[in-house]
């Protein structure tokens, strides 16, 4: 019997130039779904009043074909056939086709207020056509307001903002300063975590499939405080203790700092054991270490809950780093820190040529704007919780298991409850007929059998309906 439980694993997604999961599915995927007079009964789309106009360019086979000449070779692709969006209004996108999709991935938690906000546009277009970019060596309105606007969004101290293109230079422009702040080389992050794709945020991630054979410096992985998988369950202090132990046996006893998501995303969306992060913060303050918040999926109002998704562990950390949802798609990141820390660069400069550009700030901040206007935090609590409970609801019939906040939510596939065997292969037949059937999800962990489900703050309780609906209809039927 396939078993549903929420959290933990990775994306190795489809790859034209090497045997992978996603044709593993294809060459021997589980029986197909009974019925062939199910039509009437099938989960309908919610209504949604926009219709794209239609697409004249080339075709996606001619795509793809200029795609794997020109593109670097390790891209990946979700789905048998890769999907080809031109279009998108709020929670939904649309194919060369025309046909709509719900878009329960959200660009992998990057479209916080929804694809193509009419406010968001409206704020980049009036930047463009007045100014696009000059230097940040010159006054910049966009840049300074948006920064003043997160600044107040942070918690304590945090109020020094460094802007930055993504994620990973987020994280790795914070890894350098705690180690410059410190005088201290030794970092440690968790064992299953993302941070990026550079040469430190590569040794910080905690997994194999993210890494390549390149010189890993000062990097310490700690037990991750997995409360499904984890051998302490869901205490969060024992798992704490090996960063004591870490510093105690594997450096002098000072560290430069600590990196953590409070969700992981890309490992499985799955919180840490609750007491995790005070414990292992008081050890690294202790040992001289500043604590960085990597907040690039869980930030910006998308767990509901709080603002921040270091906020659920009851912490305050020295650096938080954020990306993704920050632009609603736009290439943004930011570093917030105290000023104190922030000065630690002055020795030198510090210039990141397209980091707060005014075209992306003017957008970020629009962002913020529009999460207070339309107040999307409290809509990812209330449709968020009403999502996963209609996934628990699935966890009775199913056996299944889910994890996460507001709209960051896992749900990881086994074969056997006990065992906890991955379902790779069943993850990526639902993928492929949820697609098929107009729902975009996405999946993670180190085995890549959790559906990710992040979609954008907008989403609706009849989005959440259609969603599950559908993948009870797949599932059933397998």
């Amino acid at each position: 019997m396939l078993t549903i439980c929420a959290n933990r694993t990775s994306s190795l997604l489809f790859r034209f130039n090497r045997r992978s999961f996603t044709k593993l599915a294809h060459e021997s995927s589980p029986a197909p779904l009974r019925g062939d007079d199910d039509q009437e009964f099938l989960p309908q789309m919610p209504p949604f009043d926009y219709t794209p106009p239609p697409y004249d360019g080339p075709s996606a086979a001619e795509l793809l074909e200029k795609r794997q000449r020109h593109l670097n070779p390790c891209m990946s692709y979700f789905y048998r056939n890769p999907l080809f969006l031109v279009d998108g209004k709020m929670q939904y996108l649309f194919d060369e086709k025309g046909r709509r999709y719900l878009d329960a991935f959200g660009g992998i938690a990057t479209v916080s207020c929804g694809h193509c906000h009419p406010e968001i546009l409206e704020a980049i277009f009036n930047q463009t056509k007045k100014l696009q970019h000059t230097t940040a060596l010159y006054l910049n309105r966009a840049s300074a307001d948006f920064a003043e606007a997160l600044a107040s969004k942070c918690p304590g101290d945090l109020n020094v903002v460094f802007f930055t293109n993504s994620g990973t230079e987020a994280n790795e422009l914070a890894l350098m300063i705690s180690r410059l702040y410190t005088g201290f080389h030794d970092i440690i992050s968790v064992r299953n975590g993302y941070h990026g794709n550079a040469g430190v945020t590569m040794s910080a991630t905690g997994q194999c499939n993210y890494k390549y054979n390149v010189i890993q410096s000062g990097i310490h992985h700690a037990l991750n405080p997995d409360p499904y998988r984890g051998i302490f369950g869901s205490d969060g202090p024992k798992y704490a203790k090996d960063v004591d132990e870490i510093i105690t046996y594997g450096t002098c006893g000072r560290v430069a700092g600590f990196i953590a998501e409070a969700i992981q995303g890309v490992g499985g969306i799955y919180e840490l054991a609750p007491g995790y992060l005070q414990a292992v913060y008081n050890s690294v303050r202790k040992a001289g270490g500043l604590c960085i918040a990597d907040e690039v999926q869980s930030g910006f109002a998308r767990t509901g809950s709080h603002f921040w998704g270091f906020e659920a562990q009851g912490v305050v950390p020295d650096i938080i780093t954020m990306a993704k949802g920050i632009g609603n798609g736009l290439p943004l990141g930011a570093v917030v820190t105290t000023s104190e820390i922030a000065k630690v660069l002055t020795c030198h400069g510090y210039l990141n040529t397209f980091g707060g550009n005014p075209v992306s700030t003017a957008g970020g901040l629009a962002v913020l704007k529009v999460i207070e206007k339309e107040k999307l935090q409290h809509n990812a609590l209330k449709i968020g919780t009403y999502l996963k409970n209609q996934l628990l609801a699935l966890k009775e019939k199913h056996q299944s298991d889910v994890r996460g906040r507001g709209f960051l939510l896992g749900m990881e596939l086994v074969t056997d409850r006990e065992l906890k065997t991955p379902a790779t292969r069943e993850t990526l037949y639902v993928m492929e007929q949820m697609k098929d059937m107009g729902v975009l999800i996405g999946k993670g962990g180190l085995n890549g059998n959790i559906f990710r489900i992040s979609p954008p703050l907008c989403f609706t309780r009849e989005d959440a309906d259609f969603l599950v609906s559908t993948m009870d209809h797949i599932i059933s039927k397998m």
